[in-house]
């Protein structure tokens, strides 16, 4: 089992929120596949992630590897630049993931995302594991 982040989720969300599961790009994962995202609250696709809000997330994914560990990343694309958002907990293994993670394994990585003000307005977000 290694101890490098588990899987590396590259997830595209353009944006757009609802409270069912949302329409998704994956940005290429590497040691996993996304299979669903939640995210809350949004009544309706396409909505958008307002600045100075807070988003619940849910992220299925079904791991290809084994880890000890799982760490989530948040990168908003601006101008074609991926940069890195802030999030509150790093550690998906404190974030609904149980480790260490099995491969073949289905999970459900959960956070609350803020979305703070001094975000640019239309970012592309891109969740990775």
């Amino acid at each position: 089992m290694g101890s490098w982040p588990v899987v590396m989720i590259l997830l595209c969300l353009m944006g757009l929120t609802c409270a069912e599961p949302i329409n998704f790009n994956d940005c290429g994962s590497l040691s996993g596949k996304v299979t669903m995202v939640d995210i809350y609250p949004c009544a309706k696709q396409p909505c958008q992630l307002r600045r100075g809000d807070s988003y619940s997330v849910n992220v299925t994914f079904n791991s290809g590897v084994e880890s000890q560990i799982s760490t989530a990343v948040v990168h908003g694309i601006v101008i074609g630049i991926p940069i890195p958002f802030a999030i509150p907990v790093r550690d998906g293994c404190k974030s609904g993931i149980q480790c260490p993670i099995q491969k073949q394994q289905t999970y459900h990585y959960q956070t609350t995302l803020p979305v703070k003000k001094m975000y640019p307005a239309n970012n592309l977000f891109c969740f990775s594991r």
